[in-house]
């Protein structure tokens, strides 16, 4: 049997340092970025719902989800096999 030093690692020597304060700051921002995207798309949904209604919200809804599908597609087209 070969007593290879590199093979056994003594459970002291823990090479990882962790993640850092710059990526949990970035994480932090992209967070708070959401939330307030987020908290605008309430705010403009409730005020279409007041002043369209139930259906008419929904409709905008729709229509800007729609929007957004369609952007995504052109801007990322599938492979063609």
């Amino acid at each position: 049997m070969s007593t290879d030093e590199t093979a056994v690692r003594p459970p002291d020597t823990d090479d990882e340092e962790g993640l850092g304060r710059r990526f949990w700051l970035k994480m932090a921002a992209i967070v708070a970025g959401i939330g307030v995207l987020v908290f605008v798309g309430v705010i403009l949904f409730w005020r279409a719902l007041y002043a369209w209604g139930f259906i008419g919200a929904f409709i905008v809804l729709a229509a800007a989800l729609l929007l957004y599908g369609w952007w995504y597609d052109r801007k990322n087209p599938r492979p063609k096999f």
